[in-house]
């Protein structure tokens, strides 16, 4: 007997449960399938959410020949294979053909180029799934020639419904067999599938199959220890080169830049249990720590520097705790991006060019004496406050500030101190 989720696999547009924002009532692609004029298309989405049954579904009401393989066991040969069979059947019988390719993301840029001149000459319709982000993963040309349509993880109301549904259904379900199932425990199993409903069918599956009927009334009992039994701790979702790897760091940046620890918790806790590589993530709070950070608190870098020592030399799991540390300092700090400034004059070199160097600030070391380098020098240690009024930028840029210190932590006494001194320069640049 096929998989529970298998069997319960929708027949009609009616049945499908979720992606109401594509399959709705008047939405292109639901008028698309109920006419029965589709084109080529990408399905993109988390697993369980539907992208292999909407292929079938999609085969159905069109009435083509539907054809599905995975990209990770099939090749050019069998891509041949198939469209020879597409050109029989629309050459004999008029019939189209749907190409289903699941996981289409793994085929490399010549596999995919083969589908190109067959999408375009209508000689196949071609359906991708796939679980990574379409316009990273498949090539622009085939990208180009295919609608791309996003599904979104199922709401775990909608997962109850799909659950509640295998129970009572009497063919492909269990509607005939005595279950008495908690709805607490079907609540975990909806909770706990993360929106997959491939996920929580196979869960409800197990808790059925592994239970034996209760000697007093003859029905299968299943509470929510069973429930948890049979789900466990679920996978993550989390593939390091793909959409999820980049929206979480990025979530986690984020998170620390807003001073959200819990949030920034919450990130670090998914990437280290998904298997993250935590030097990564140590080097990300390495840059923001200057990035974000900077001299409103100049412990960030050191604190994050420590951490970071403290991660090569200890290691996981127990590194867990440094990478803790240095996320908590990092989101609780008074923020700044101020350091930024040196990209200002980054840009300003670019712009420029080289500019001449002031003579007074010229190394007298070689030929100081004959060309006067270094001569009206003024070394700040001499004079109060260990600072003295000069000349420093180039001429052409007398003036120009780059450094704007904010008003946040440390760097507030920065400013108060860095308005002295820019004060000083202006009044020593009008005098000259």
């Amino acid at each position: 007997m096929n998989p529970l989720a298998d069997r319960m696999r929708p027949k009609s547009l009616a049945e499908f449960v979720g992606q109401e924002h594509i399959l709705g009532q008047g939405k292109v692609l639901r008028k698309a399938i109920e006419s029965g004029e589709v084109s080529s298309m990408m399905l993109w989405g988390p697993p369980g959410t539907g992208k292999t049954t909407l292929a079938y579904l999609i085969a159905s009401y069109t009435g083509a020949d539907f054809v599905s393989f995975s990209a990770v066991t099939s090749g050019v040969k069998e891509i041949r294979q198939v469209i020879e069979r597409a050109k029989y059947q629309r050459e004999v019988y008029q019939r189209k053909t749907i190409l289903f390719v699941d996981e289409i993301h793994r085929f490399n840029k010549a596999q995919q180029d083969a589908f190109l001149p067959f999408v375009e000459d209508g000689t196949i319709i071609l359906v991708g799934a796939t679980t990574e982000n379409p316009y990273f993963e498949v090539t622009g040309p085939l990208l180009s020639r295919s609608r791309v349509f996003q599904l979104r993880p199922l709401t775990e109301e909608q997962i109850l419904t799909l659950l509640h549904r295998a129970l009572e259904d009497p063919e492909r379900g269990y509607g005939r067999r005595s279950i008495d199932v908690a709805e607490k425990a079907l609540a975990h199993l909806a909770h706990l599938a993360g929106g997959d409903a491939r996920t929580a069918l196979n869960a409800l599956e197990l808790a059925v199959e592994s239970s034996s009927p209760d000697d007093a009334d003859n029905v299968i009992h299943i509470d929510l220890s069973v429930a948890q039994e049979s789900i466990q701790r679920r996978a993550i979702l989390y593939d390091k080169d793909g959409d999820v790897h980049y929206d979480t760091i990025s979530a986690f940046i984020k998170s620390v830049r807003g001073s959200d620890p819990d949030a920034a918790l919450h990130w670090l806790a998914k990437m280290i249990y998904a298997g993250e590589d935590p030097k990564f993530i140590m080097r990300r709070l390495l840059i923001l720590a200057s990035e974000d950070i900077g001299l409103a608190d100049p412990m960030a870098i050191i604190v994050a520097s420590g951490c970071a020592r403290a991660l090569e030399w200890v290691g996981l799991p127990e590194a867990q705790y440094h990478l803790a540390e240095a996320t908590i300092y990092l989101a609780t700090a008074p923020k700044s991006n101020s350091v930024g400034a040196y990209f200002k004059a980054l840009a300003e070199v670019e712009k420029e060019g080289m500019v001449e160097v002031p003579d007074h600030l010229k190394d007298a070391s070689r030929d100081g004496k004959a060309l006067g380098h270094q001569q009206d020098y003024k070394y700040p240690h001499d004079y109060p406050g260990h600072h003295v009024a000069q000349q420093y930028l180039p001429s052409e840029l007398q003036g120009r500030r780059y450094y704007k210190p904010s008003d946040q932590g440390y760097e507030k006494v920065v400013a108060e101190r860095l308005a002295r001194w820019r004060k000083d320069r202006s009044q020593h640049d009008q005098e000259k």
